[in-house]
């Protein structure tokens, strides 16, 4: 069957009305998106999603692949429009869907860039960001259970520690630190569930003259605060790391603005790792995930953290 062409008037969309307004979820296939929205450029391929911006600049493909493609789709889908309605700049959904075993949504492109890292300066104003949105995002509510999204679907009220090792695949509970990680990450039953975006750093939040947008809440939940906090400290070591910044350049001082839980950033630490390639789990030893967890000082933490790192970048973990 040849492409339809813009004579046919199911496929032929107004640039000044059509191209900006939402299509309810279902009302369109990834075909008609892309003939709406596109057409898109070359992919930027990620382990868990592939993008297409458009070649008008003004909006984005998203394609989950992976993990849960259709969950993470639906996920990212309801907490962006959550969170617009919060009055949080994120991305407009236009268009989402499954179709041809593919899961799928076409945002609008934000102004912005993404926040830098490259100095000290740069950090600094990273993790002030990082802190205002926070204090906006991590709201809390009577009745909040921990979970994945931001909406409680009616399954299990999972505890909190849980929400955090169900998210390790059940390799690690063969693994020696296994036991001492579950006993460590215990305490975070105290901690009061709040709103995440489940995977903040730099690249996912856009600054502009006017404004900060976040982006890509695909790994958005319901959970302890310090969740979201573990995840900057450990993509900002890691990614300055990996990018060939010295060991004792990582600015580990501006890092201990941010609150800080030692088994959460030994859970995320051995989360990255059990998303590599399989053999890399076994390179952390169980003495290293036990001093990390037991550390009571963010700056002792951070420094232990970014140790590892740097140890297992030079033992071949791919980034």
């Amino acid at each position: 069957m040849s492409a339809p062409t813009d004579s046919h008037s199911s496929t032929h969309w107004n640039d000044s009305a059509d191209r900006r307004r939402p299509v309810p979820e279902g009302d369109v296939t990834l075909r008609t998106a892309e003939l709406r929205y596109g057409p898109f450029r070359c992919a930027t391929v990620k382990p868990y999603s592939r993008t297409q911006r458009a070649a008008d600049g003004g909006s984005l493909l998203k394609v989950y692949v992976g993990m849960d493609p259709e969950g993470r789709r639906r996920r990212e889908a309801d907490t962006v429009r959550r969170a617009a309605h919060w009055g949080l700049s994120v991305p407009e959904v236009l268009a989402t869907g499954r179709c041809d075993a593919e899961s799928w949504s076409v945002f609008r492109v934000l102004p912005g860039v993404p926040c830098s890292v490259r100095t000290g300066q740069a950090v600094e104003e990273y993790i002030g960001h990082v802190l205002g949105l926070t204090e906006r995002l991590h709201r809390s509510s009577p009745g909040l259970t921990p979970g994945s999204g931001w909406t409680d679907e009616g399954g299990l009220s999972a505890l909190q520690h849980h929400l955090l090792l169900n998210q390790l695949s059940p390799r690690c509970q063969l693994r020696p630190w296994w036991a001492a990680l579950v006993e460590a990450l215990q305490p975070l039953q105290s901690h009061p569930a709040v709103y995440l975006h489940g995977d903040l750093k730099p690249e996912h939040l856009l600054v502009d003259s006017h404004q900060l947008s976040v982006v890509d809440w695909e790994a958005s939940a319901r959970g302890p605060a310090i969740v979201d906090y573990a995840d900057v400290v450990f993509h900002l070591v890691r990614d300055l790391l990996y990018a060939g910044v010295k060991l004792r350049r990582v600015p580990i001082d501006l890092m201990t603005r941010l609150p800080f839980c030692g088994p959460v950033l030994a859970w995320r630490l051995l989360l990255w790792l059990d998303r590599r390639r399989p053999q890399d789990i076994d390179l952390i030893a169980a003495r290293d995930v036990h001093r990390l967890a037991a550390e009571d000082q963010a700056a002792a933490a951070y420094a232990s953290l970014a140790r590892a790192v740097s140890a297992l970048r030079a033992a071949g973990v791919p980034r």
